[in-house]
């Protein structure tokens, strides 16, 4: 007896922790680095929001490790996100929105 309900469920997290782990593929990083400081984006939800993304304290780690201390934001936003499409299996594609957030800071 083929149990097809079975398979299917398993199908079904299989696709979603694909994609979940696909979206984790990138945390936080620099899009611009200067002497005295730079700008840093990371990914985040929007039912999450930019400030509980757990992508943010890396953020704030890298300004700290750059400055080697103390730093200043002096600005933050939403800034570009991209699109991606994810192929968990043969023939299914899902499209995937990524929402980045922007800081821009400043060495003390």
């Amino acid at each position: 007896m083929y149990d097809r309900e079975g398979k299917k469920i398993w199908s079904s997290l299989a696709i979603f922790f694909f994609i979940a782990l696909a979206g984790c593929g990138e945390g936080a990083k620099f899009l611009q680095e200067k002497e005295d400081g730079g700008i840093v984006a990371y990914p985040f939800t929007g039912e999450q929001g930019s400030m509980l993304s757990s992508f943010r304290t890396d953020a704030l780690a890298l300004m700290k490790e750059k400055c080697g201390g103390p730093y200043t934001i002096v600005r933050e936003g939403e800034t570009k996100g991209r699109t991606r499409i994810v192929s968990p299996m043969a023939g299914a594609e899902e499209v995937v929105q990524e929402r980045r957030w922007g800081i821009q800071f400043q060495c003390k």
